[in-house]
């Protein structure tokens, strides 16, 4: 370990590591567009320059690494004078279009510039001017004239996706990030270039002009467009009069999971919270009261005591399933979690996404839930009553011919078949909390982003009284049930956002 003086501060640091690492885990605030803990030193943008006493001139923090005894200052007169010129320089050529950029609110170039610039221009000659719109592909668009040159962008499909769409083109200040020609932005993780871009240059097609960024709120949550889980933050906003919406996806730091990226197909299927979200409840493709649904529910499962089977779908969280499983004891039916789609061979690379399309298949084994083929058909042909629990698919019941009786509990509702007894609707993944089991056996926990502006219940909460019991909370559940299960028992509910590891 190493002792660093910074501004007056005495820090203990790792000897050997780059400055600007240690200045940030620190909290200390340092200036920086080039440099990207997933991408490492460029040192390109100049921005992160300090003093460091003893040495002739100012040195770039993201490439100097930490030395015993350094005394650096990143405030003062004269440092502040450096990074101005560098901010000015950035700045010569920037159009002053902050009103109608996307990025404004998150633009570091604005907070830069309000932290040690707020000066008059200098310039007298004509501004170079650039491509207002270049459509890159893969949803990301390029405004030129906001571009600071970071290549950020350049180098994660250089080092990252190692695809190499990017560059940069001609010199000085006609210099321009752009594809190579006859080539497209197209790797399934194109959109994180939007992330990495700290200015308004790179912006997606499919939230450019959507929503001012200061309106929204976000909540921690995981993507469960596959087994990987990615960690995410779910952006939403409800405007007057109007059902709250998510409005989009982005990366959550976890450096056990997915560290600062998505893939673009997780980042989009936001789009399915807002689908189908305003549905009623359905009785032989009828509509119907929720509360009389429920009562519904109740008397099928008295009539069909003994005689049923649940299906339930391998993305519920941990809580929903050890609560279904409770109930298919209680009325000594059949559990089953057999899904025909759940594996997608094309889907998986050797990066993030996986070919197991389902966020909890982990779960299953460990809570002693069968999911094979043949279980699920032995007890559709004993059974009498069939409720699916968190899908409504279509393919199964086809494969039934509509000869049992059958319930559908689902988030989104994909069919109004008359022949189905009861669809009743369930909170979506970002109305609802829950804890996943990822592929490789990190547990997490998804918080619950948005509140259902149509009375649809969590799954829990529809269970609780049927169950008998008020168990409406995942952590109530966990507490109460979960805790028995071996694997699971040396984990606490609050030490999931630790992200902690179990043994598959």
């Amino acid at each position: 370990m190493a002792h660093i003086t910074v501004d007056g501060t005495v820090l203990e640091v790792k000897e050997g590591t780059l400055l600007i690492e240690e200045l940030l885990a620190n909290k200390i605030n340092i200036p920086h567009f080039c440099y990207h803990p997933a991408l490492g030193k460029d040192g390109n943008c100049r921005m992160c320059m300090v003093e460091i006493e003893g040495q002739k001139r100012p040195q770039i923090a993201c490439d100097t690494p930490i030395k015993d005894g350094m005394i650096i200052r990143t405030k003062g007169a004269s440092i502040d004078r450096v990074k101005r010129s560098i901010l000015e320089l950035e700045l010569i050529n920037h159009p002053i279009d902050c009103p109608i950029c996307d990025q404004a609110g998150e633009c570091s170039l604005q907070n830069y510039y309000m932290d040690v610039g707020l000066y008059e221009s200098r310039l007298s000659t004509p501004k170079t001017r650039g491509e207002k719109h270049v459509d890159l592909g893969a949803n990301v668009v390029l405004d030129q004239e906001r571009c600071v040159l970071c290549t950020r962008c350049v180098r994660f499909t250089k080092n990252i996706t190692k695809t190499n769409e990017l560059g940069v083109l001609s010199r000085a200040d006609h210099s321009v990030i752009t594809t190579f020609p006859g080539s497209k932005l197209s790797n399934p993780y194109a959109m994180n270039v939007v992330d990495l871009c700290p200015v308004g240059a790179l912006t997606s097609k499919d939230f450019r002009f959507h929503k001012r960024v200061w309106f929204l709120h976000s909540e921690e949550a995981i993507c469960n467009h596959c087994a990987r889980g990615c960690s995410i933050f779910v952006d939403h906003h409800k405007e007057k009069y109007k059902d709250e919406m998510v409005y989009r996806y982005r990366p959550r730091l976890n450096e056990k999971i997915n560290g600062y990226f998505i893939c673009d197909e997780g980042r989009l299927s936001y789009t399915k919270e807002n689908e189908n979200a305003d549905f009623n409840p359905l009785i032989r493709g009828m509509v119907s009261e929720y509360e009389y649904a429920e009562g519904k529910l109740l008397r099928l499962l008295k009539r069909y005591l003994g005689k049923m089977v649940f299906v339930i779908s391998s993305n519920l969280s941990l809580e929903e399933m050890v609560r279904v499983q409770k109930l298919s004891k209680l009325y000594d039916g059949t559990l089953c979690a057999y899904e025909e789609t759940r594996f997608d061979t094309h889907f998986g690379d050797d990066f993030l996404k996986c070919n197991d399309r389902s966020a909890n298949a982990r779960a299953l084994p460990l809570l002693g839930i069968n999911d094979s083929k043949g279980a699920l058909q032995n007890a559709l042909v004993a059974a009498e009553l069939v409720v699916m629990v968190g899908r409504s698919d279509a393919q199964l019941l086809k494969s039934m011919e509509y000869t049992k009786s059958v319930v559908v509990l689902c988030s989104a509702c994909e069919f109004t078949c008359k022949e189905v007894e009861l669809v009743l609707p369930i909170a979506s993944h970002t109305k609802r909390e829950g804890s996943f089991i990822n592929v490789d056996g990190y547990v997490q926990y998804s918080a619950s982003a948005i509140k259902n502006e149509h009375g649809h219940k969590s799954l829990l909460a529809i269970l609780a009284p049927i169950l008998g019991d008020t168990l409406f909370t995942c952590k109530e559940v966990w507490e109460a049930e979960l805790f028995f299960y071996e694997v699971l028992r040396e984990l606490s509910f609050d030490s999931l956002k630790h992200t902690p590891k179990i043994t598959l």
